[in-house]
């Protein structure tokens, strides 16, 4: 180690001063005097030895302790780039990001980055928003402890502006429809989705191979309805520009959390939702190479039916619908005596409600209260995946 990195690693606490002498090969009292001369003249280079002069660019030793204190004590856990921002907006140290990595590195509290692997060329961004979305969630411990979670985020490929971060218990179609809704209502229809081959998205029917398009998935079919194109990722690499973020995610999100002492998925999503999306926007976000938008305001009135995991059923005798082991009866209508032998459609909605429609008719309708009990089940028979409740 260069003596300087011996230094400032026992200035930042992670040496005895001992024991910087002792690697340097140096004695004790050296080792005071040059301790004595660091803390006078500043961290490297602030004594210029040709005009035996202080350098009117040396930063105060005071400046460095703070600096390594700050990062031991309080923003262990973050990344160069956040340390360095929140030293500039948090403490009024506004020195250069290659002096402040620079120093956290040579005291020991940030490892130097590996060298890049191969060359890769770089997929150019859409020119406008609203052209292709990318989806994806991110398992991760997003509350510093043991607990798991994964973040969905819903990102702009043109400008990389998020338009809608949360953290659920796990990806599923529930979750990842809720998220496809609020960004449909909110920003208008996309032209297409990009994601990875999870089984939410696609049916893969062979690990490795391509997708099959003609078994759309429960949320390939709602896109479907809305003529919203779905592209498939096959490898990470060509997700790059999705894990990149969330890479910046999990560097950020944690540590803004323990900072907050949001401990909770509540908590964390109305943070998300009320503060952080729009402060990650405002520092990551860039220009669209074009003007205007892809985005469509939809003047669909059915997203209720759009965005439900839907089943096909054939009625009983008795005008009952089987669904994940409850038992539906079907009143009698006013245009049928009877729907016996009837193919209808039952619908899972995303509050947690089930209705059950015969073509354009709705014959059923069940708030989450009001579902029956599920009946026993068969020794050793198959649980199916039940009825989702709210999130």
């Amino acid at each position: 180690m260069k003596i300087q990195e011996v230094i400032l690693k026992a200035m930042a606490g992670k040496l005895k001063w001992w024991e910087a002498a002792e690697i340097i090969g140096v004695t004790d009292r050296t080792m005071r005097r040059w301790r004595q001369e660091y803390e006078e003249h500043g961290y490297k280079g602030l004594w210029d030895y040709r005009k035996r002069s202080p350098s009117p660019k040396r930063v105060p030793v005071g400046d460095l302790e703070k600096v390594l204190r700050l990062y031991r004590e309080v923003y262990f856990d973050f990344n160069v780039q956040h340390f360095h921002e929140k030293l500039c907006e948090e403490h009024g140290l506004a020195y250069s990001y290659t002096w402040v990595k620079t120093a956290l590195q040579q005291a020991g509290l940030v490892e130097r980055r590996k060298k890049r692997g191969s060359h890769r060329k770089r997929r150019p961004r859409r020119p406008l928003p609203g052209m292709l979305l990318h989806i994806d969630g991110s398992e991760h411990r997003w509350f510093g402890d043991e607990r798991y979670f994964e973040l969905i985020v819903i990102m702009d490929d043109a400008t990389s502006e998020i338009y809608y971060a949360q953290l659920v218990e796990a990806e599923s179609t529930h979750s990842v429809m809720v998220a496809l809704r609020e960004v449909i209502e909110t920003r208008g229809l996309f032209c297409s989705l990009y994601s990875d081959r999870a089984g939410h998205f696609f049916v893969t029917p062979k690990r490795g191979e391509k997708v099959d398009r003609s078994r759309p998935t429960q949320v390939g079919r709602a896109l479907q309805e809305l003529s919203v194109k779905m592209i498939a990722a096959y490898s990470p690499q060509a997700r790059g520009r999705s894990e990149r973020n969330f890479g910046t995610w999990q560097g950020r999100l944690p540590q803004e959390l323990r900072l907050r002492g949001i401990v909770d998925l509540e908590g964390a999503n109305e943070f998300l939702r009320n503060e952080y999306i729009a402060e990650f926007n405002n520092r990551f976000a860039v220009p669209a190479a074009q003007k205007g938008t892809a985005f469509v305001r939809t003047q669909r009135k059915d997203m209720d039916r759009v965005f439900s995991t839907q089943h096909e059923r054939t009625v009983g005798n008795d005008n009952t619908v089987s669904l994940d082991n409850r038992v539906l009866q079907l009143n009698k209508t006013r245009w049928r005596n009877t729907l016996a032998g009837q193919s209808v459609t039952v619908h899972e909605h995303l509050d947690g409600r089930v209705s059950i429609r015969y073509g354009p008719h709705l014959v059923a309708e069940y708030a989450p209260d009001q579902l029956p009990v599920p009946l026993p089940r068969k020794r050793g028979t198959p649980r199916p995946g039940g009825i989702r409740k709210a999130a």
